[in-house]
């Protein structure tokens, strides 16, 4: 059975290019463009790993981990946050709200976050 990983960002782009590295890692991949849409996803599918991005449309990653968290039926999902937010503060709310492990984009190639992945959803 393959491992579903839920990707909620709102750059296309690197939804496209993540989304295609990770499915020729044998990942199945489903994506949201906003986090309204991602929580509601998260809710019904269930992934094995979440993938986020803090600066979303329509809620916050913030708001979706904080939901997330909540949410006895789906609280046990590891999400790793992926994010251009590298504050302190930023890491320590995010990791306070239950992330798994924080990645600032700028900082890691895509082998490397698929490399976290793998770590996590063992």
């Amino acid at each position: 059975m393959n491992k579903l990983i839920l990707f909620v960002e709102d750059e296309p782009t690197l939804q496209k290019t993540l989304g295609r590295a990770l499915e020729h890692e044998g990942y199945e991949v489903q994506s949201a463009l906003d986090g309204q849409s991602g929580l509601a996803l998260i809710k019904r599918i269930k992934p094995n790993i979440v993938l986020l991005d803090l600066i979303l449309p329509k809620m916050d990653g913030f708001g979706v981990l904080k939901a997330i968290k909540e949410d006895p039926e789906i609280k046990d999902i590891p999400v790793i946050v992926l994010t251009n937010l590298e504050s302190p503060q930023d890491v320590e709310k995010a990791l306070s709200l239950g992330a798994t492990t924080y990645l600032v984009k700028a900082n890691y190639e895509l082998d490397e976050v698929i490399k976290k992945v793998k770590e996590v959803i063992k």
